[in-house]
């Protein structure tokens, strides 16, 4: 998990992002560039099916309204 900023800390308790949907975004998320420098990390119909079959139905369930993020 990488260090968090606190201004990070702040907009993920506003947006009601837990820290282990962060770790499961960027360990199945998949990426795009954004031509700026940024790399956008998102969670398509793919890196949910990865994130399933890794994790299991349960845990998918807890985090799936929050796999919106990016």
């Amino acid at each position: 998990m990488p260090d968090l900023t606190y201004h990070a800390h702040v907009r993920m308790q506003q947006r009601g992002v837990s820290r282990s949907t962060l770790v499961s975004l960027l360990d199945y998320g998949s990426e795009s560039h954004d031509h700026r420098g940024a790399t956008i990390v998102f969670c398509d119909k793919k890196a949910r099916t990865r994130l399933i079959r890794n994790s299991g139905r349960a845990a998918y369930r807890v985090m799936e309204k929050q796999l919106n993020a990016y």
